[in-house]
């Protein structure tokens, strides 16, 4: 192989690595600017520092060419990240309850996702879909997904309803493709079938539906933990914040406290 050759070679390789950061870069460049938009609320931004926006997306593989689903997007805490971050470059489904005759709650949960997306046209590609806890949803064409993701969200289900979700999920993402779970996590010392009406979830529990399901377990992370939470409280986790369900009664302490301790897992398919 000539010197020339080889030089070329080297160039080629050159080029290419600093295409590949450069491309990385940006990514964490669109996902920086979207977490600090002026778009986001004071409220919202002050919660950052219990939910970790960055370091969770970044866990779960977070790419802003992605095709992601946000499972119930209810108050547009995490679609105001995604939304902006996908924008023009990737693809997020917002997957809500849909409009249900017999739940006044869950044509209100849908009819309040449509008027907050379009609010702003930071959400105009955001494409909604039908999430059903009670049958079976498709709410993204099966196989298309890079990344579903759903935040504290399965204390609302039954056992039944967790485990179609898994199955919805699985079918939803493609080959390789990544289930993230942020879930208020019960201790060791609690158990589920006592303590279910807290809010709080055993880690073995969720692996399992998961589990069943297909995935494979590939990895969990401490982001979201937060040791000052026993999850024994009066009314449950939303004795603290952001919902302080006893009002004003021991307030400052729940505030010392902070939000829930959770679990934060990484399935793939």
């Amino acid at each position: 192989m000539s010197r020339i050759t080889v030089a070329l070679m080297s160039i080629i390789i050159s080029i290419n690595f600093l295409s590949i950061n450069t491309t990385n870069a940006h990514a964490n460049n669109k996902l920086e600017q979207a977490i600090n938009g002026s778009h986001r609320s004071v409220e919202n931004k002050a919660r950052d520092t219990y939910r970790h926006p960055k370091a969770t997306l970044e866990f779960f593989g977070f790419e802003t060419s992605m095709t992601v689903v946000e499972l119930i997007p209810d108050g547009l805490w995490y679609t105001e990240i995604l939304a902006p971050a996908l924008k023009g470059t990737g693809k997020l489904y917002g997957a809500q309850y849909p409009k249900s005759k017999n739940s006044k709650r869950l044509t209100e949960a849908r009819e309040r996702l449509e008027k907050d997306l379009a609010s702003s046209d930071i959400y105009d590609e955001v494409i909604v879909t039908d999430f059903n806890v009670q049958k079976v949803s498709n709410f993204a064409p099966a196989g298309t997904a890079d990344l579903v993701l759903t935040f504290r969200n399965l204390h609302h289900w039954k056992k039944s309803s967790m485990h179609q979700m898994f199955k919805d999920s699985f079918k939803a993402l493609k080959s390789g493709g990544i289930l993230g779970v942020v879930q208020h996590q019960l201790p060791e010392h609690l158990t589920w079938d006592k303590d279910k009406h807290t809010g709080y979830l055993p880690i073995e529990l969720v692996v399992k539906i998961a589990t069943e399901a297909g995935f494979t377990l590939a990895g969990t992370s401490n982001i979201n933990n937060n040791p000052k939470d026993t999850a024994e409280h009066p009314k449950g986790v939303w004795t603290l914040a952001p919902s302080f369900a006893l009002g004003d009664v021991d307030k400052d302490n729940y505030l010392a406290i902070g939000e829930s301790n959770r679990m934060t897992l990484k399935f793939i398919k």
